[in-house]
């Protein structure tokens, strides 16, 4: 037996509840002769006589009536599965992954993230901590779909959406006397400093370096940490200073004392995801989300804006 045809069940489900071929054919939009033909090639199709005739009035034969229980059947789980893939194409489904640094998932992705889950509650967030570097490679495996990192980041795979900038700050252990209103780093020479590792790969480390560049000889050698948390952590326990994003002591703890640096210092927080990434609700939902920092704040997502799919456009890209 050939395939039903979901458009016969819903004209023979129609002429039944109305009771009338032309009724039901207003109700369809189409021609009172279109009805009967769809209504006579499902009963060719099941070897079966469905709908009678008693004056003016159509009714549904034995075997009608057991098809209008079935195809009611039928026709709510269609409705089911369209409803299901209407959802994956409104962005209100889906699985989105993304990279970020430590600082980032900290203090800039909560709000971001927990309104998304709010709104959106059916995109699955997958969020992991990485270093800028770790990102990239990701990004650029295809194993991860967005990242938050810190730039210079330079490679023509990727589509690179600078953010905002993030002021780096000195900070001291309470009680630490006799500080200057702005930290230089012949100043920051003379202080047991707190660095980040270079071997963690992170963007800061550099960044950092190349301010305290100008300082010619270190009296004592740097003491390598992890991460900024790391960092904040040793500094309130008075192991020496450091360097780290602003952000980070947003909200001053009453054991660490907070600089500004001279020469200022800054980085960029950037997003990225490769360029031939294909296109999708969910990710479009998530990327809008993330662009809300631009404005230093995070707003409501925005709707997806159709967007032309991979094979209209080619060369398209967490912290």
């Amino acid at each position: 037996m050939r395939s039903l045809n979901l458009d016969q069940l819903r004209a023979f489900l129609e002429v039944v509840e109305c009771g009338s071929f032309s009724a039901a054919a207003r109700r369809l939009n189409l021609s009172q002769p279109a009805v009967s033909l769809q209504i006579r090639e499902l009963e060719q199709r099941l070897g079966v006589q469905l709908i009678e005739r008693l004056g003016k009035q159509a009714h549904a034969t034995a075997p009608g009536r057991e098809l209008v229980v079935a195809a009611q059947g039928i026709l709510r789980e269609c409705d089911v599965a369209y409803a299901a893939m209407r959802r994956f194409s409104d962005g209100l489904v889906g699985r989105v992954q993304i990279g970020t640094a430590l600082t980032a998932m900290i203090h800039r992705l909560p709000p971001i993230l927990g309104r998304l889950r709010l709104d959106y509650p059916g995109i699955d967030l997958v969020v992991s901590n990485m270093p800028t570097q770790d990102s990239v490679e990701k990004i650029l495996q295809n194993k991860i779909d967005l990242a938050l990192v810190t730039q210079p980041v330079d490679n023509r795979q990727l589509r690179v959406t600078p953010l905002l900038l993030e002021m780096m700050v000195a900070i001291f252990p309470a009680g630490t006397r006799d500080l200057p209103e702005e930290v230089t780093p012949e100043y920051v020479a003379r202080q047991p400093l707190l660095l980040l590792t270079e071997q963690q790969t992170s963007a800061a480390h550099p960044l950092v370096m190349g301010w305290l560049s100008a300082i010619a000889q270190w009296p004592q050698k740097p003491m390598p940490m992890g991460t900024v948390e790391a960092l904040k952590s040793a500094v309130a326990s008075n192991f020496g200073m450091a360097i780290v994003p602003e952000v980070s002591v947003a909200k001053q703890a009453p054991d660490i004392i907070v600089r500004p640096l001279r020469p200022r210092l800054s980085r960029t927080l950037a997003l990225i995801e490769h360029h031939n990434k294909p296109n999708e609700p969910a990710l479009e939902i998530v990327r809008n989300a993330l662009l809300t920092l631009q404005a230093g704040e995070a707003s409501e997502p925005a709707t997806p804006k159709r967007r032309p799919d991979k094979s209209s456009r080619r060369g398209r890209t967490s912290a």
